[in-house]
């Protein structure tokens, strides 16, 4: 058999080709794979974006704060601000609402951050004389994140502190009982809420703010809030409702003097 001529640079040449396009298929697989990357990231960015910017919810009162009328000489408007049970409220009695100036303005899950932030948008530019606030149940429900105390009250002190600084004189009202939450059960509300509402009266009293003790009136014997009321033991009934009714009517025709 005749001896093949060793030919050291085609090898070398053959080797640099096979590299070299190696090398080019994994860059542009590289390449390819850095500009989808890129493409999620920005489109997850955008969403992140878009969620942060409206965290508070503030489309969803916002085409009916641009219809409000002007303010008429006399009038004297009320701002409910808070949560589900709010929101609920103008839906199972809007009796209780109609032909007053009374502006509902409640949002289902909401916590305390996300009331603060619309503060303006929601109360201030509405230019009320009162300020009912109700708020707490979902921070301890943890539906934004884990429930520190210090930073709920912190924010309700600060929404109060914001209306009075407008001249809106406050009612602060306490959190309703829950014993547990179906949405999110395990987390034992009901001293919490004991507290939070403890907290919030003190705060009351020594910045003399109206306190409205809601709990009161609806707590049944495991501290969460009486079936009649309540059927999913957080949310008032139409009974629940008109129990609270005459409670804080009467405590916005007392701070309205």
């Amino acid at each position: 058999m005749q001896d093949r001529e060793f030919k050291p640079w085609g090898l070398i040449k053959s080797l640099f080709i096979s590299n070299y396009t190696v090398k080019t298929n994994t860059m542009k697989q590289l390449f390819i794979s850095m500009l989808l990357f890129s493409f999620v990231a920005t489109q997850a960015q955008q969403k992140i974006n878009d969620n942060w910017a409206d965290w508070a919810n503030f489309k969803k009162y916002a085409d009916q704060n641009k219809s409000v009328p002007a303010k008429i000489k006399g009038e004297r408007r009320v701002v409910f601000l808070g949560n589900s049970i709010f929101e609920g409220w103008l839906r199972l009695r809007p009796e209780f609402f109609a032909g007053k100036p009374y502006f509902d303005r409640g949002i289902s899950g909401q916590t305390t951050p996300q009331m603060l932030l619309r503060f303006y948008e929601d109360v201030l530019a509405l230019q009320p004389d009162v300020l009912v606030l109700k708020c707490g149940i979902n921070d301890i429900a943890q539906n934004t994140g884990p429930y520190d105390p210090q930073k709920t009250i912190n924010n309700i002190k600060a929404i109060a502190q914001l209306a009075r600084a407008n001249k809106i004189k406050v009612i602060l009202c306490s959190v309703l009982p829950a014993s547990d939450f179906k949405w999110r059960p395990g987390l034992e509300p009901a001293d919490k809420v004991i507290a939070l509402n403890a907290a919030i009266k003190q705060f009351s009293d020594e910045q003399s703010f109206y306190y409205l003790d809601l709990y009161s009136s609806v707590v049944d014997e495991n501290k969460g809030m009486k079936k009649e009321y309540a059927n999913d033991g957080v949310h008032p009934t139409v009974e629940g409702y008109k129990v609270l009714e005459p409670l804080v009517e009467a405590a916005i025709q007392k701070v309205k003097k």
